[in-house]
């Protein structure tokens, strides 16, 4: 199968090998493939070969909404639920996590633990830019892959990896994911009630601040590369990605000597600060009142109750020290209207305040439409459905193009034919040893 074409995009020009699983590294190289870049996304054709072992998968198949038996005739290779709750006949090809993190790719199955398989990769290296790996750090070594050995055949290659602590340190070899990370981090003593212990948040956060940063390393690599001629090694630690976003509170204990309490929906210094409950069943809306004259808008809003005339609530300090008894008074006023429109009146009147959308909310919201950020896309196994588009706009490039996830090892023959320049008897050789293929083998 050729590789579908369209107009010049702004990162036509740029081949990255994506051997990333999960959500971090593919979000990376999903942003990139967005915006033109050709990412080859390689697989292994067996569950072990993306980091996720019999038992688990099998554990995850008997909670999957819709599972039968028999129904998985291979544990699952890529994560994520199934549309509908249902597997189907090739399961492999239907995750929708796995859909939604690699559109704008191409499909390789490779086995890296054969030498047909290893001398594909260190083909594609010769001809590509860039090379991204979550792995383990000593996972590509063991492989006889690893930075040394591509840099020798490709003096470009730019080589991100992005293990959960790093390549270097005591914690290298550390098994983790985005909820381990927000512990280690320093995430997660941020986060949460006072009294009540930390909270982890309702996503893996150090995914995507992962991915985002894995896409700004491969850039900054390959205009590197492109301007001096020499690629390099990108070691990028999620968990110092993570605490990177913390700074504040790092230096607050610098300064201070005194660690950051956790002060749930609440602001150092803004008051009234929090979710409200509103009108209807789990609807509630955010308000952040940082000036008087912010203050007397949210008053004017809600009809001036004369309870908003207490001496306590008089000056920024006053409410600040007050919040419980505040909050309190505020949401039973909330709790009387529809948490669009406080949101709306608000807004209107200078505060700032937002609605709490739940994921079918967001696909409905009007603002999100006009600007056309979900994208519907068609995928021949999973089916049609919205995805995320992209939360920037190229003027030069304003009219993205939204290819769908490859199925397991759809481009194959694209890859290691027309790139490759192999045979047709040669890949058939490949598909008989295992190399490639395009389905799991039968257990």
């Amino acid at each position: 199968m050729n590789e579908p074409t369209g107009k010049p995009r702004a990162l036509n020009g740029i081949r990255i090998l994506d051997l990333t699983r999960v959500w971090a590294g593919p979000l990376g190289t999903r942003i990139l493939g967005d915006l033109g870049a050709e990412v080859i996304k390689i697989e292994h054709l067996t569950a072990r070969g993306m980091g996720m072992d019999f038992d688990m998968t099998q554990q995850v198949t008997h909670l999957m909404k819709g599972w039968k038996p028999g129904r998985l005739p291979h544990p699952i290779v890529r994560s994520g639920m199934f549309p509908n709750g249902d597997p189907g006949e090739h399961p492999w090809n239907r995750q929708g996590l796995f859909n939604k993190m690699n559109r704008n790719k191409l499909g390789l199955t490779l086995d890296l633990a054969k030498p047909a398989g290893v001398r594909v990769f260190k083909a594609l290296v010769k001809m590509s830019h860039a090379v991204i790996e979550n792995y383990s750090p000593r996972v590509m070594k063991n492989l006889g892959i690893d930075y040394p050995v591509l840099k020798d055949l490709n003096p470009a290659i730019v080589f991100v990896s992005m293990p959960g602590f790093g390549t270097t340190g005591p914690y290298r070899d550390y098994v983790s994911y985005g909820p381990i990370l927000e512990g280690a981090s320093g995430l997660a003593s941020l986060s949460g009630y006072p009294g009540a212990g930390p909270r982890k948040f309702g996503v893996a956060y150090a995914d995507p601040i992962g991915g985002l940063n894995a896409a700004f390393a491969i850039l900054l690599g390959v205009w590197h590369a492109r301007s001096s001629g020499e690629g390099q090694f990108i070691d990028l630690s999620q968990c110092e990605a993570l605490t990177c976003t913390i700074g504040e509170a790092v230096l607050g204990f610098q300064l201070t000597d005194e660690a950051p309490v956790q002060m749930g929906n609440r602001h150092p210094w803004m008051a009234p600060h929090g979710c409200y409950r509103c009108k209807g069943d789990d609807r509630w809306v955010t308000i952040a009142v940082s000036s008087d004259t912010q203050w007397e808008k949210l008053c004017e809003v809600m009809g001036n109750p004369s309870w908003a005339r207490d001496d306590r609530f008089t000056g920024q300090l006053g409410r600040w020290k007050h919040q419980e008894e505040l909050d309190s008074l505020i949401e039973k006023w909330t709790l009387e209207h529809d948490h669009q429109q406080i949101m709306e009146r608000l807004q209107s009147a200078g505060v700032a305040a937002g609605a709490v959308l739940d994921s079918a909310e967001i696909l409905q919201d009007p603002h999100l439409a006009e600007r056309g950020f979900f994208v519907t896309i068609t995928q021949p196994e999973a089916g049609t459905h919205p995805y995320p588009g992209l939360p920037i706009r190229l003027s030069k490039d304003p009219a993205l193009t939204w290819r769908p996830c490859p199925c397991l090892g759809e481009h194959n023959e694209y890859v290691l034919g027309e790139l490759l320049g192999m045979s047709a008897e040669e890949i058939a050789e490949l598909q008989k040893e295992g190399v490639i293929g395009n389905r799991p083998p039968p257990m």
